[in-house]
């Protein structure tokens, strides 16, 4: 038996840096237009800009739980504390912004029905530059933050740790540079996102109520608002809850095409349990049986084409 090397759990995303730096820039940038907004709010008299400012400030604490759960992550990435590390912070950051994010359509919700049911007089005018400022630093934030790495890509680089045991028992560490869809970026950019819509649905109440008269378009619109930001938060929620209780995904193709590399010549797979350890990346626990056992490198080196797949224990019995 051969003693075990040492190795990372290592499973940040591969755009873990350039991700966090996106975040930290929508947090600079609605800062500034936060404390721009009440200060010309103050100097002006407009309270539409001061409360919009005051506004601008959760949105900032917000993309905050994104930005400190991935230093959180980078500086804990190789903790023996953590037994897989911590690539799935993010998606534990994502979904405590998915469930502020269905907390905030909640509040908007209900303060429109509060509206609807006694409209209050509305200053059209100063409440669609408000709209249209919101909207602009919106757009430019969510642009910032666009994922375009939404599907993961294994490339030919491989480093093996073996560690065998009498009983065949092995784990292996396969780094490849994947490009995983990053939850924890998602949760800040569906943040941007649902305040871009409302700005939109805003100003299209606002331009109807200014023409019309009609003061129960905006708490209408506030309504169509809320319950589109709940359906993208419960997707959300719905997604990262899996990630974190390790529930297999129906999309993930992992498990059928280990079960194709493996099987055959009476070598079966008796049991299988995959699961996502990062972005990019999962684990997989392997116990196979077969009338010839080899040795665990010979089935990871039938693995070694699945991208993704990074870190495999393998246990082979006789049949």
């Amino acid at each position: 038996m051969t003693a075990p090397l040492s190795h990372t759990h290592d499973f940040l995303g591969d755009q873990h840096r350039q991700n966090a730096r996106k975040v930290w820039l929508v947090i600079a940038l609605t800062s500034v237009t936060m404390v721009v907004e009440i200060i010309a709010g103050s100097l002006f008299g407009s309270m539409a800009l001061v409360a919009d400012g005051w506004h601008m400030s959760t949105h900032a604490a917000a993309m905050l739980i994104a930005a400190i759960a991935y230093a959180f992550a980078r500086r804990h990435s190789t903790d023996p504390a953590f037994s897989f590390g911590t690539g799935k912070l993010g998606d534990l950051a994502a979904f405590a912004s998915a469930v502020l994010l269905a907390l905030v359509a909640a509040l908007i919700g209900w303060e429109s029905l509060h509206r609807l049911a006694q409209p209050v007089p509305i200053d059209f005018r100063q409440a669609m530059v408000v709209a249209a400022i919101g909207l602009a630093v919106n757009l430019l934030s969510a642009w910032v933050l666009k994922d375009d790495h939404h599907h993961g890509h294994g490339h030919g680089h491989h480093e093996h740790h073996d560690h065998e045991h009498h009983d065949h028992d092995d784990h292996d560490h396969q780094h490849h540079a994947h490009h995983g869809h990053d939850n924890n970026l998602r949760a800040a950019y569906l943040h941007v996102v649902a305040d871009a819509l409302t700005s939109v649905l805003a100003i299209a109440a606002l331009l109807l109520g200014q023409v019309t008269g009609w003061v129960w378009a905006d708490p209408l619109m506030g309504i169509i608002g809320a319950l589109v930001i709940c359906h993208w938060s419960w997707s959300l929620i719905r997604t990262t809850g899996a990630i974190l209780l390790d529930s297999a995904s129906t999309e993930d193709t992992l498990p059928a095409a280990i079960r194709h590399s493996l099987e055959g010549d009476e070598t079966r797979i008796t049991d299988l349990h995959v699961w996502q350890v990062g972005p990019g990346h999962h684990a997989a626990i392997i116990a196979l049986s077969s009338p010839a056992p080899q040795p665990p490198s010979h089935y990871k080196q039938k693995l070694a084409h699945l991208g993704g797949l990074s870190h495999v224990t393998v246990e082979c019995n006789p049949a």
